[in-house]
């Protein structure tokens, strides 16, 4: 289990080394979706990487609670959390149905979107609004310690007074004066005793249509103490990891830490890890802009900025060639070189079952298993760790082309190490069933042609050569026969 993994903490701002609380148990949260419309791309890339550690971690043997809400009440407009309409009954006023009716539309969508991309459920996903009573008692405890304050039927979260004793800025790195000067003042401002105070409960007028009864008023939870109760309810007031968007850093998280605090007296996580923006050819991806597309928009290929669709393996490979914490360029290029990237690769994997073992060895595995473990336990380094397995590509198709001998103990390990870092870890599966006969299929051809070359039908025997070379397969003569091989 004793493992050199170290993780970059967004709350230090330095690596770590991860040490959990009680192990082998780790518990992690991360930041699900709102669910009233279809997730983005920037959504797919943070539940892949954190696919990747959940995936990772659980290698290593740590019994892994991972818990992703589903946000389906109090996320307002005004991503605050105080201002605007609600996201979920906007879009149900606006549809004619049900807000639950669009929750549910949107959830199942997600769950799709998630399984095409072949990451793992959480073990728990729980959803707001199963969890209004946690929330309401995390207010009352919150109102109790003096952090929090009502007025007119909502209750606000007093971060001035908090920041007394405590740092308000810990997660963010600001301190209070900078964090008010840049803040805006809002509708319903009046209402607060600082500008920088947050709603923990909301009352709601009456065309809301997502309200329930609390001590206060009929209302609704403000869209940080959801994930406040939840964390807290399922991993306690003190867990291991705290992950989500660097757009949720700022705002979002440093609220959890503070409501946290406020009632327990601990900051929730040990471990804040946070992904980074996903940009198209340099600049944000936005609506304005007319550059943001959305996961099956990619998989078609169905919008104006992409020449083809590229498959949901493909996607999962392109995320994983950069770090979680790197900005991630998309563009057309990038996508068809992660897409040759990926088949070799996969191409690597397919012919390994098929080497023979050789008495002596010209290579040795174990150095590029230890830089395989080396890359992840350096914060997660899936670039890293794939350039080593495009090392390990090279050594099958060598061997496969008896350019190269390799023993059974070796041969053993690259199997090991191929299926640990390529399946487990990496959660990337040949997409076409049929790959699985390739090899029986080409060796087919290849015999095919060799008859043709015996009848000297050269016309047909070069024809199949350059066939095949069309497509990306490589026939090599040699005096022992002909062997194909992946260009």
């Amino acid at each position: 289990m004793e493992q050199n993994l170290f993780v970059y903490n967004t709350l230090t701002r330095k690596k770590e080394k991860f040490v959990p609380l009680a192990p082998p148990h780790v518990g992690m949260y991360v930041c699900g979706p709102t669910v009233y419309s279809d997730a983005h791309m920037g959504n797919c890339r943070t539940y892949i990487s954190f696919d990747l550690i959940f995936r990772y971690l659980t290698h290593l043997g740590y019994k892994v609670r991972y818990v992703r809400n589903i946000t389906d009440a109090g996320h307002l407009e005004g991503d605050a959390g105080d201002e605007g309409e609600d996201k979920i009954s906007k879009k149900a006023k606006l549809a004619q149905l049900e807000p639950m009716e669009i929750v549910q539309k949107y959830t199942v969508g997600f769950h799709e979107v998630m399984q095409l991309l072949n990451t793992l459920p959480p073990s728990i996903e729980p959803t707001a609004t199963g969890h209004i009573i946690e929330q309401i008692e995390l207010v009352k405890l919150i109102l109790e310690k003096g952090y929090a304050y009502e007025v007119n039927g909502s209750i606000y979260f007093d971060v001035e007074k908090y920041n007394q004793s405590k740092d308000y800025g810990l997660l963010n790195g600001r301190n209070l004066e900078d964090l008010m000067n840049n803040t805006r003042t809002l509708g319903g401002q009046d209402e607060k005793h600082g500008k920088l105070d947050f709603a923990l409960w909301i009352k709601a007028k009456p065309e809301h249509l997502m309200k329930w009864p609390s001590p206060w008023s009929l209302g609704f939870p403000g869209w940080h103490l959801e994930c406040s109760a939840m964390s807290n309810k399922y991993l306690g007031a003190q867990f291991d990891i705290h992950g989500g968007g660097i757009d949720l850093m700022p705002t979002h998280h440093t609220n959890e830490i503070a409501q946290n605090v406020a009632a327990c007296g601990k900051i929730p996580a040990n471990y804040w890890l946070h992904t980074n923006m996903l940009t198209v050819n340099g600049q944000k991806m936005s609506k304005s802009l007319g550059n943001s597309f959305l996961p099956h928009e990619l998989f078609t290929g169905e919008h104006s900025i992409l020449t083809r669709g590229y498959s949901p393996m493909t996607v999962r490979f392109f995320m994983l060639q950069a770090h979680y914490r790197s900005t991630l360029d998309f563009g057309n290029d990038a996508m068809e070189a992660s897409e040759k990237g990926f088949k070799r690769l996969m191409n690597a994997y397919g012919l390994l079952k098929n080497l023979k073992a050789s008495a002596t060895t010209e290579v040795q595995i174990q150095p590029i298993l230890d830089n395989c473990y080396a890359a992840m336990n350096d914060d997660f380094n899936s670039p890293v760790l794939i350039a080593e397995l495009f090392e390990a590509s090279r050594i099958v198709n060598s061997v496969y082309d008896k350019k190269l001998k390799i023993d059974q103990p070796n041969l053993d390990l690259l199997n090991t190490l191929m299926k640990v870092f390529i399946e487990d870890v990496l959660g990337l599966k040949n997409e076409q069933a049929a790959n699985d006969d390739l090899p029986k299929i080409l060796d087919l051809i290849v015999t095919l042609r060799n008859e043709a070359k015996t009848n000297k039908d050269y016309a047909t025997s070069d024809k199949i050569r350059n066939g095949l070379q069309s497509i990306g397969f490589q026939l090599n003569d040699s005096k022992e026969g002909t062997n194909w091989s992946k260009m």
